[in-house]
C-alpha cells in the first residue's frame, strides 16, 4: 500500500551556548559583517545621501505688456527706438518710432495655463531708413506652485542682425527657465518679483540693455530665449513699416531642488536595503552550515513549530 503525505510542520532548532563561548563570538561578527558593510558600500557609491532631485511642471506665465525695442538703421551705427516705458521715450527724441503691436497669448492643450505668445510688431520708417539689425526686450510674469512656491518677473531678449537690410524679422523660440542653484523642497521665492527695467527712472543708464543684463543675471532664477530660429525677409517697399513677427512657446519645465529630511531617507533607506537583503541570504546560510554540521560547539534544542500544508 502506498503512502502520501497529510500533514506536516517545521522543526525550529535552537541553538544555544554561553556569552562568552565561540558561537556567540562568531554570531556576534556575522551581524556587524550582515549590517555594516551594506551601509558603506551604499555610503561609498556616490549617491547615499540625495542631494538634488528634479519634477516636471508647467509654469504659470503672463506676458506683461513691457516692451523695449532697438532697430539699427544704418553701417554707421544709427537706430532708432520704443518702448512701453514713458520716460525712456522722452530720451530718445527724434529717434522714437512708435509701432502698432498685436499680441495674443493661446492655450492649445486646454489646461488653464498659456503655453504661447503671438506678437507683431510694425515699426514705421523713413523712406530713408533701413533695418539691419534689432533688439526686442520682453517682460513676463513667471510662477511655480507645485512644490516652492515661485512668483518672479522675468525677460527675454530677442536680436537677430543681418549684413543687408531687410523689411521682416521672424523669430521662433522657448521660454526656458535657467537655475544656477537648485530650490528648495517648500516655500515662497518671490525675491525676485520685481520689475527688470525701472521704468520710474529718469535716467539713460536704466533703459541700457548691457546694464539690464547684466543685473538680470546675477539671479539664480532667469528666463532665456531657447532655440531662437530667426528668418529675414528682404526688400522692403519705400515707406513701408520694418515687421518683427514672434512666435514664443511656453514648454513645461524640468526643476532641480533639494530633498526634504523624509525624502532624503526614503532614497538612502531603499538603497541600504537593497544591499542587505544580498547579505542576509549570504549569512544567513553560512550560519546554518556552521551550527548545523557543528563546526561549533552549541546545545541544540528541538521545538516542534504548527504549520499546516
Amino acid at each position: 500500500m502506498g503512502f502520501y503525505e497529510v500533514y506536516s510542520h517545521p522543526v525550529l532548532i535552537r541553538y544555544k551556548a554561553s556569552v562568552c563561548s565561540r558561537a556567540s563570538v562568531f554570531v556576534l561578527v556575522v551581524y556587524l559583517l550582515t549590517y555594516i558593510p551594506p551601509l558603506l558600500i551604499t555610503y561609498r557609491s556616490q549617491g547615499f545621501w540625495l542631494k538634488q532631485s528634479s519634477y516636471e511642471e508647467q509654469p504659470v506665465v503672463q506676458f506683461q505688456y513691457e516692451m523695449l525695442m532697438m532697430g539699427v538703421t544704418s553701417v554707421s551705427g544709427d537706430y532708432v527706438a520704443w518702448s512701453t516705458f514713458s520716460n525712456f521715450n522722452t530720451l530718445l527724441g527724434d529717434k522714437l518710432r512708435i509701432p502698432t503691436v498685436s499680441v495674443r497669448e493661446s492655450d492649445r492643450n486646454g489646461d488653464g495655463k498659456a503655453d504661447r505668445l503671438s506678437m507683431q510688431l510694425s515699426i514705421p520708417l523713413n523712406s530713408a531708413e533701413q533695418i539691419y539689425s534689432v533688439q526686442l526686450l520682453l517682460t513676463f510674469s513667471y510662477q511655480l506652485h507645485r512644490m516652492s512656491v515661485v512668483v518672479m518677473q522675468s525677460m527675454l531678449l530677442l536680436q537677430s542682425s543681418s549684413p543687408v537690410p531687410v523689411s521682416q524679422l521672424f523669430i521662433s523660440g522657448d521660454l526656458k527657465l535657467q537655475q544656477k542653484e537648485p530650490l528648495s523642497h517648500r516655500g515662497v521665492h518671490t525675491d525676485y518679483n520685481v520689475s527688470v527695467i525701472d521704468s520710474a527712472s529718469p535716467f539713460a543708464n536704466s533703459y541700457d540693455l548691457t546694464t539690464i543684463v547684466r543685473n538680470y543675471q546675477e539671479r539664480n532664477l532667469t528666463t532665456y530665449l531657447s532655440c531662437p530660429v530667426p528668418v529675414w525677409t528682404f526688400g522692403r517697399a519705400a515707406n513701408a513699416p520694418f515687421q518683427i513677427i514672434a512666435e514664443i512657446r511656453y514648454p513645461v519645465e524640468t526643476i532641480t531642488y533639494r530633498p526634504g529630511f523624509w525624502e532624503t531617507v526614503k532614497f538612502a533607506w531603499v538603497q541600504y536595503v537593497s544591499v542587505l537583503l544580498i547579505f542576509l541570504w549570504i549569512f544567513q546560510r553560512i550560519q546554518t552550515f556552521v551550527f548545523h554540521n557543528r563546526v561549533l560547539p552549541t546545545v541544540p534544542v528541538s521545538l516542534h513549530k504548527p504549520h499546516s500544508s
